[in-house]
Parts: C-alpha cells; structure tokens; sequence
C-alpha cells in the first residue's frame, strides 16, 4: 500500500494515544507508516502491540548522551526516513523531542505537518521541561491542529495559528483508555491480582525532570504520612529512570506497595479503580475523570486546567504536609466519586480519533 501517512512515535504515552487514530485512518482505507524513533524503545512497542499493532521501522536514535544528543540523532534519521517514502502528511503527537524533531524534520522536507494534542500550555518554559518548549515549537510548525480542548484552541488562536488549520477534538488518550476499559472488565489484569489487598487504594506514580533532585521522595513522604490515618494502601508503579528509582527506595511503608512499570491494561485498571491518584503524569489528569476517580496533581502548574475548574484534579505539588492533607482530606470524603461521576470527562467523550481521521482523509483530498 502506498505510503499517505507517517506517523512519528517515541515514547509509550504517544504510541498509547496514536493508536486509535492508526486504526481509524486504516478503517478509512489509507496508507500509514508507523516510524518509532526508540526514544522509549520497548515501551512503546509494548504499547502498540496492546492495540495489534506494530512499527513498520524503529530507527533506534536513543542514546545516553541527552536531549541535544537525541535530538540532532532524531534530525537526521527522521530526515533520511521521510525523505525514503514521502508521505503525503507526517502525524506528531504531544510534547516529546521525537514530535518537535519530527515537525521540524517535516518542515524542511517541504512535507505538510499535523500535531495531535495541539495547544496545551503551562505558561512557564521550564515547568514541564523540555515539554513545554516542544509544543510550542511543534505547533508552530504544524500544518494542521488538533487541539483536544476549546481551551488549547484559544491558546494556539493567542499565538496567531490560522483558526482554519484548527480542530477541537478531545483526547485520544480518553478514546484509548475507554477501549481499553471495555476490553478487560472488571477483574484487575497481570500482576494485579495478586498484589492488591482489600480496602481503599491511592495509585501513584512520579517521573517527570522537574520533579527530580528529591521531589519525588519528598511526595512520596506525603503520601505515606496519610495512609495510617486512613488505613489505605498504595501501589506505587516506579518509573525505571535511575534518578526516580533512588529517590523511591527512600521512603518505605507497610502499606506503600512499589512495583515495576505495569501495562497499560494495568494502569487503566488502576485509574478505573482505585479511590484517589497521585501523578505527575499528563496522561493520567485527562483519563481518569472517564472514571470519577479524583487525581491530586503532584505539579506546581498544569496544561490541562479543565479539570481544575471541574474538580476533578487538583494541583497539590510535592510539599510533604500539603500532599499529605490533601490525600486525607481526599481519601475521606466518600461521596467525591459519585459527585464527579455527574460531570462528563472534559478532556473527551471516546470520539477524538474518528474526528482526527475524518479531518486528515478530508485534508488529503484537497491537497494536490
């Protein structure tokens, strides 16, 4: 089949939030080359496979030398491979150093771009780092938007991207994690059932750059400090960066059960079931109001206010005693699930992926 599309992935939240759009434009009869850059190498292939698929070719450009190292590897093999099959369209998502590298890889290839996830800001260029950078850059870059919020669309309007190139479409994370929820029921998947106990359960997980340097122990202290109170356990999901896992073997509870990085069936399980989540993860904030389940936000700013102002997360940083007052205050309030289940997700309602495809398919017919 020709080559219409390609599709730029490289890290497992991408590949998670690219799926159902992969298989939407396949629905529609289109040609899609997935190229996974091996940022996350293993993770998001691992991720793909949970949806059938796989990378049609990995141009292994992770190193251990950072992000400039990274990035001019990206450069020049996203160049070489775009230059090999020149698709019609290149597709980017989110905020990674493979979407920027593979919107600007596009750009000078002449090669039209379009970036899922468009429009997301925190307003400080160092919280999230190097993320909020990307986007930027990535959207101005891009060709065609996709912003998941009216919110992102009013951010990328701001900054003088043409209205006609923007689509509000919702999050292809929420169209995923749904088909995910659906597909595996209600008995917890993997490892879970073995490692879970009875009671209420707080599901946590930490491993962004700025959260390092002892941040992420000092909310890992927090956390601990409420589960006596309550007596409720959590399951700690450890990210297998060298810095997280140093800062994880600090802190230690009865109650305070570490594994390693689970499935994504694991995690949407976990988002689905447990009473109240601790992230620093963007992915997360938008999943779990699908579910009614509360997230406390372990930032000092957030791209995604929409849940703020719905009550649905709530940004309580890394300070020790805040976290801990909050995730008390959160766990004891047994009504807050049922409140929230009023409110209907305002990151998506399962749709997102069929709007991108139905938008890109309409895109290719206008293009010469």
């Amino acid at each position: 089949m020709p080559v219409d599309l390609s599709i730029v992935i490289g890290t497992r939240p991408e590949a998670i939030k690219c799926a159902p759009v992969l298989l939407a434009l396949r629905d529609r009869g289109l040609g899609v080359r997935i190229v996974a850059s091996g940022q996350h190498a293993e993770l998001a292939d691992d991720a793909l496979r949970t949806f059938g698929l796989s990378a049609d070719v990995n141009l292994h450009c992770m190193g251990d030398d950072g992000l400039t190292g990274l990035a001019s590897r990206l450069m020049g093999a996203i160049g070489i491979e775009l230059a090999a099959h020149k698709p019609r369209l290149v597709i980017v998502q989110g905020d990674t150093t493979t979407a920027m590298i593979g919107a600007l890889a596009a750009c000078y290839a002449r090669l039209p771009c379009a970036h899922i996830e468009a429009g997301l800001r925190s307003g400080n260029l160092h919280a999230p780092w190097p993320e909020e950078v990307n986007r930027l850059v990535t959207d101005r870059l891009a060709n065609r938007h996709y912003a998941p919020t009216a919110g992102a669309r009013d951010n990328l309007l701001r900054e003088g991207i043409p209205a006609d190139s923007i689509v509000v479409t919702g999050q292809t994370g929420v169209d995923a994690c749904l088909w995910m929820a659906r597909a595996m029921g209600d008995a917890p998947p993997g490892r879970l059932a073995d490692v879970l106990p009875a009671g209420r359960l707080v599901y946590a997980t930490a491993h962004r750059r700025e959260n390092k340097g002892g941040r992420i122990a000092r909310l890992l202290r927090g956390v601990v400090g409420a589960l006596d109170a309550s007596g409720a356990t959590c399951l700690l999901a450890a990210h297998p960066d060298p810095d997280v896992q140093e800062e994880v073997r600090q802190v230690s509870h009865e109650r305070l059960i570490v594994t390693a990085p689970l499935s994504y069936a694991e995690s949407v399980w976990l988002i689905a079931h447990a009473d109240v989540i601790v992230t620093d993860s963007g992915g997360i904030q938008e999943e779990a109001p699908s579910f009614g389940t509360p997230v406390l936000v372990a930032r000092d700013v957030t791209e995604r206010p929409e849940g703020l102002e719905a009550s649905f997360l709530r940004l309580v940083g890394t300070d020790p005693e805040q976290v801990r007052a909050a995730l008390h205050e959160t766990l004891i309030d047994t009504g807050l699930r049922e409140r929230l289940l009023r409110h209907p997700n305002p990151y998506g309602d399962g749709q997102a992926s069929e709007r991108i495809a139905r938008d890109i398919a309409e895109y290719l017919t206008l293009e010469p």
